[in-house]
């Protein structure tokens, strides 16, 4: 018997009916959607349809046409930070970021000579939204904030963040990779112009998928410009919606499965998943911390974090905690940066990296002993 606890990087094991819609649709649809008049080409565009539809369910939001579809969230990142920024632009952001961001804006501050303001954070990832106002300046032209530390989990205000966007007027980007499908999220509520998401990690659907909510009139220039299954003889992207951000054939089996995922979710109810989700992580972090020398990273208050749990052993480095959980226990977890350095540069884990746990919808409290029984013996 093994134990999956990487949840942050990929959610394991999925619902059966992602696999059952994947699976039904390559056998028995296989068509691409927006690019034909049969039938299998119109139940194609259907199953997209649905899926947006599904999402906008899930955010509190009432246009479909208005979800775009990409790769993974960092794509979606990509999309709105690359298509909105221009030199002498000025973006502020937080000290948490995943390198989904992080590149992204870094990268434009060396090629376009775009200024970042980076809003600090205490050393249990908290961040105070007045401290956003304060970044601020005559040229700010985009925020951008992840939802939840995907290091130590902790929960920023966006609503509050976006209340200070909207007085403004400056868009307002959410990065939910750790969030989406387990945490109450809602576009209008939480003042959100951009919502960025991925497919594979809570909202339990396929790798490859993805994709973002535009609540926002302005301009975007799309990354990528080609074929859209529409206005073929127009020489220029279209600027409607979703098309003008959605190029190429889509990955309709993927998004297929996506929809599966969501809709677990919305039958199970969110209320309902992010109830149990803190009910195992108040049960770890009070288990973990009976292990002496233990050091955790982040709060300790399951009502501020999501599932997202990092930790070092006194003596052993985090690679080979994780290397011994693997090959001695059948547990899984990951070791390192987690692709987010800023963060650990606060917590003091930027030499040695941390221990990373992450907890998802189907683990249960035995997943955790397991962990606490291997991580006593591996600390002997």
């Amino acid at each position: 018997m093994t134990v999956y606890l990487d949840n942050a990087a990929t959610s394991f094991p999925k619902p059966p009916q992602v696999a059952k819609g994947v699976y039904d649709f390559m056998i028995n649809i296989g068509a691409t959607a927006g690019r034909g008049a049969y039938q299998r080409a119109l139940e194609s565009d259907r199953s997209v349809y649905e899926a947006r539809k599904s999402i906008t369910r899930l955010f509190h939001y009432n246009n479909p046409s208005r979800v775009i579809f990409t790769s993974n969230v960092t794509e979606s990142i990509n999309l709105v930070i690359n298509g909105m920024t221009k030199e002498g632009d000025h973006i502020v952001t937080s000290s948490l970021e995943h390198n989904a961001v992080w590149r992204c804006i870094k990268t434009l501050e060396r090629d376009r000579g775009v200024s970042i303001s980076t809003v600090p954070c205490t050393v249990e990832g908290y961040t105070n939204a007045g401290d956003v106002e304060k970044a601020i300046q005559k040229n700010t032209t985009l925020i951008v904030f992840n939802h939840a530390s995907n290091v130590i989990g902790t929960l920023q205000p966006i609503r509050e963040i976006g209340a200070i966007a909207r007085k403004y007027k400056i868009p307002f980007l959410v990065d939910s990779a750790q969030t989406a499908g387990v945490y109450p999220i809602s576009i209008k509520e939480d003042n959100i112009d951009f919502l960025a998401f991925t497919g594979h990690k809570s909202l339990l659907g396929p790798m490859g998928t993805g994709g973002l909510i535009v609540n926002w009139d302005g301009k975007i220039y799309p990354m990528k410009s080609g074929g859209t299954g529409g206005d073929s003889a127009y020489p220029y992207q279209p600027d409607y919606f979703p098309n003008c951000l959605e190029t190429g054939t889509p990955n309709v089996a993927g998004i297929v499965g996506l929809r599966e995922g969501i809709e677990f979710i919305l039958q199970e109810g969110i209320e309902k998943i992010f109830k149990k989700e803190k009910e195992l992580i108040a049960y770890t972090l009070e288990k973990l911390q009976e292990i002496k020398g233990i050091t955790i990273y982040g709060p300790k208050d399951c009502e501020k974090i999501i599932g997202v749990i990092s930790f070092n052993l006194k003596k052993i480095p985090a690679e080979e905690v994780a290397y011994e959980l693997d090959q001695r226990y059948g547990i899984m977890v990951r070791a390192g940066l987690h692709c987010a350095p800023t963060i650990h540069k606060i917590i003091g884990s930027n030499l040695i990296g941390t221990v990373r746990i992450g907890i998802g919808y189907f683990n249960e409290k035995k997943d955790i002993d397991r962990l606490i029984k291997a991580l006593k013996e591996i600390n002997t």
